[in-house]
């Protein structure tokens, strides 16, 4: 088992990151929001989880292990595989998987490529019991709405790309008016950026 990997960025797809690994380019299949975190030659370090099926191996990668959590237990619902997972990590954080889960909130599942109604009641049954409660300290009662699972993922990349928390902080404040009612993660995180290199 990979748990994660560390490596210079050697290359970058629409759907995955070739990392340096002690002179190996390892591929990694990753979502649009992690690939948008990671830049050709800098060093990046992702959570990662090995598929291996019979007539190949692949490893996928992911920002952090909450997203890698979700992504592999997803997969333990009858239906679902690697693809899908993938799929669901890239549309929904992994508070909104809980959440969505948790309310047996089937609308919100079906925004996921490859998964229809009867799919979205499945995953519902079958991981209701097990999927754990949001981990974004929100209390009962309070609207989901106060929730911004955006904030936490551009604060993640940019930290994962070598800034401060301090500096983070301040670029998730300064592109904050943007993120709208359907925040667009890697856009926000790319106006984020800017943000620090015009500082």
């Amino acid at each position: 088992m990979i748990a994660f990997v560390r490596g210079d960025v050697a290359a970058l797809t629409l759907t995955s990151a070739v990392l340096d690994v002690g002179g190996i380019g390892l591929e990694l299949m990753c979502t649009p929001g992690t690939l948008a975190t990671l830049r050709v030659g800098s060093v990046a370090t992702l959570s990662s989880s090995m598929v291996v099926r019979e007539d190949s191996l692949t490893v996928f990668g992911f920002l952090d292990d909450d997203e890698k959590q979700v992504f592999e237990l997803v997969q333990t619902a009858s239906g679902v595989g690697p693809k899908v997972a993938q799929a669901m990590v890239a549309v929904l954080s992994p508070d909104d998987v809980r959440t969505a889960v948790a309310s047996e909130d089937v609308k919100t599942l079906t925004r996921v490529p490859g998964i229809g109604q009867k799919g979205a009641q499945r995953i519902i049954l079958e991981l209701k019991d097990r999927i754990g409660a949001p981990t974004g300290a929100r209390l009962a009662g309070q609207p989901a709405a106060a929730a911004a699972p955006w904030r936490d993922q551009v604060h993640l990349g940019l930290v994962g790309l070598g800034w401060s928390a301090k500096e983070a902080d301040r670029a998730v404040e300064a592109v904050s008016p943007d993120a709208g009612r359907d925040p667009d993660v890697p856009a926000l995180l790319r106006a984020a950026l800017r943000t620090l290199s015009k500082a």
